[in-house]
């Protein structure tokens, strides 16, 4: 691809929130687990499991991105490690669909028999977390529209920030009405919002794994526009897939006409590719013929 071509991440340059956000997070959660078991509240226990993820999956993110980074001076891994970005991101969701699940399972086992939480304790410990997760989600709003990585951690702290509100909520209730069911019904809704889009999470980590073309290229699309290529006269090979977030790739064999010329063909094909697609990585393999075949309309 010439000069400039390189094979840097999107989720490189949003290292120091994921800092930020790691350390700031892993505070809270020791303090709203020793909450939680110090009140007996499940909405409590909830939230803290999640941060717990959280502070885990965001610890999983950054191990990949240092990863990733130092990949690159090995000239045997010429991709580097780019997939363990997604492979952080598969890990997360299979966390938080194991803590949902556990909670939604705890939650129907209480709701025979509520125990008695202390309103106030849980009140403190869910406006803390609260705080923390609004700081924690300000860090990576950015970041969640680039990487997927960063996208899994921002799931996270969107649900720990709504757990948080849920867990206020229900301690609220109790402290005015004594009706405890309050406290497994917010861990229930808690566990419903967040599972589907770690489920979306999940189906996009396994997609880049599995090789897919990615959701926003249409392949004949590609195909056509390459054929369309002057001195282009057939298209085959193809292939388009993610490594990562931000990095789309195609290959492709083109077969040119005789009397075409191999530079300005590959400079065409490649910049349509970019302005059309948005698709800066392409391996573009040109095959001579002695005959080319005319498109007919």
């Amino acid at each position: 691809m010439g000069a400039g071509h390189d094979h840097g991440t999107a989720g490189a340059k949003h290292r120091g929130p994921l800092l930020a956000a790691f350390a700031l997070l892993a505070v809270f959660m020791v303090v709203e687990g020793a909450a939680a078991l110090a009140t007996g509240s499940l909405a409590l226990l909830s939230d803290a499991g999640h941060m717990f993820t959280d502070v885990l999956g965001i610890g999983m993110a950054l191990a990949a991105m240092t990863a990733a980074r130092r990949a690159d001076r090995d000239p045997q891994r010429t991709f580097g490690l780019y997939r363990l970005e997604v492979l952080a991101a598969l890990a997360n969701a299979v966390l938080l669909f194991g803590v949902a699940i556990y909670v939604l399972i705890e939650a129907l086992r209480r709701f025979g028999d509520p125990p008695d939480v202390p309103a106030g304790p849980m009140l403190v410990v869910a406006i803390a977390g609260l705080l923390a997760n609004v700081v924690a989600f300000a860090l990576l709003r950015s970041g969640a529209k680039e990487s997927i990585n960063v996208r899994g951690a921002y799931l996270e702290v969107l649900g720990d920030l709504l757990g948080s509100v849920g867990v206020i909520i229900a301690a609220i209730v109790i402290a005015l009405t004594d009706w405890w069911y309050a406290d497994p019904i917010v861990a229930v809704a808690v566990g419903v919002f967040i599972l589907p889009r770690t489920w979306k999470l999940a189906r996009a980590a396994v997609r880049i794994l599995v090789q897919a073309a990615p959701a926003h290229v249409d392949v004949a699309d590609v195909r056509h526009r390459l054929a369309a290529v002057p001195g282009v006269c057939d298209v085959h090979d193809l292939h388009v897939w993610t490594l990562t977030s931000g990095m789309d790739v195609v290959s492709a064999h083109l077969t040119l006409d005789p009397a075409a010329q191999v530079g300005p063909v590959l400079v065409e094909a490649r910049e349509a590719l970019h302005d059309d697609f948005d698709i800066a990585h392409a391996t573009l393999q040109v095959e001579p013929a002695e005959a080319c075949k005319q498109t007919t309309w």
